[in-house]
């Protein structure tokens, strides 16, 4: 899955090129919201107006997921000036890997949980993780015992690629 995701990555910085460096964290955030809202309305309704399913909001999650990593880290671009394809996949492949350690990390502590949740809970859980990134962005990025908006962002990103396997191979 994290190899199907890359490849739509790539292919979209073909298409785009990285006019994503424009944007700040926040409306990261907000993107991803858009993409979990999306999937929750269409797991209650049953049917797409647009013709496009779950797969690619959860593919898009993951996506934008790591480039929230990308923008904590590098900043955002304030002029539009974008990067080097080359080293846009190499940020892309170094948060991934990042955040995949985490999913192994996590995976044995939680004793792989995640394999008897249902899809419907992966996208209530991005959901409440984009509400806490929100809070915390609210606050200036400062918490008191909480992680930061990176971690959330790389459990959205786990969240995801959870529902992408789930889909790809049944419950």
């Amino acid at each position: 899955m994290i190899r199907l995701c890359r490849d739509v990555f790539e292919k979209k910085l073909n298409d785009y090129g990285t006019s994503w460096r424009i944007m700040r964290p926040r409306s990261i955030t907000d993107q991803i919201f858009i993409k979990a809202n999306r999937i929750r309305s269409l797991e209650t309704k049953g049917v797409s107006m647009v013709g496009e399913g779950v797969r690619p909001e959860f593919i898009a999650i993951a996506n934008y997921g790591i480039i929230g990593l990308i923008q904590l880290n590098s900043g955002y671009s304030v002029n539009g000036t974008e990067t080097d394809t080359g080293e846009a996949l190499a940020l892309y492949d170094r948060f991934m890997t990042e955040t995949k350690e985490l999913m192994y990390a996590k995976n044995h502590d939680y004793d792989e949980a995640w394999r008897n949740m249902r899809i419907s809970s992966y996208t209530d859980l991005i959901l409440t993780k984009i509400y806490r990134t929100k809070q915390i962005e609210d606050n200036h990025g400062q918490t008191l015992v909480s992680e930061g908006v990176d971690a959330n962002y790389m459990d959205m990103v786990n969240y995801a690629l959870f529902g992408l396997i789930k889909l790809e191979f049944g419950e």
